[in-house]
């Protein structure tokens, strides 16, 4: 069994913008395959986000990078209380009750979400992929950053180390 061990402030930070960021690529890529693959524009779900935070008029002729921006960036805040919850669970109860509790959350988050903030927010937006595509997405997010968390915490270092570099 891995030993989850205590992290510095620093670190914190460091992995959960990194989980985060790691989250917010996957949903990223999962959209965009989405998009492919039933001849849909991954690029309205991007003006989606920047309607739904409203912040359209800010830039309203890259609104697309905007969303874009802006859901990456939502991902690095949510990678922080992600990084906490893997320490407390994992802590306690081992790496695979890590992954099953991040799982859980983002399962929670999505249904927060899609249930109550965006109803009253940005009702289009909860209509602009089918629910299982959405949760997909939210799941896939909390894959990546459990994996990213598990790699921090296998390799014991602060940054993990690419393949090549362990040769």
């Amino acid at each position: 069994m891995t030993i989850i061990g205590r992290l510095s402030l620093n670190d914190v930070l460091m992995r959960g913008v990194v989980a985060g960021a790691a989250g917010g690529l996957a949903e990223i890529a999962w959209v965009s395959v989405y998009a492919s693959l039933t001849g849909g524009d991954a690029a309205i779900i991007a003006r989606g986000v920047t309607t739904a935070v409203g912040v359209n008029a800010l830039l309203p002729s890259a609104s697309v990078a905007m969303g874009i921006a802006v859901h990456m960036a939502l991902a690095v805040l949510l990678g922080l209380p992600i990084v906490a919850l893997w320490q407390t669970v994992g802590r306690r109860f081992g790496l695979g009750a890590g992954y099953a509790a991040v799982l859980a959350a983002l399962a929670g988050v999505w249904a927060f979400n899609f249930f109550v903030a965006l109803p009253a927010i940005s009702p289009a937006f909860i209509t602009m992929l089918p629910y299982a595509v959405s949760l997909t997405s939210k799941l896939l997010f909390g894959l990546a950053a459990a994996e990213t968390l598990r790699r921090f915490t296998v390799a014991g270092a602060p940054v993990p180390v690419p393949a090549q570099a362990r040769r």
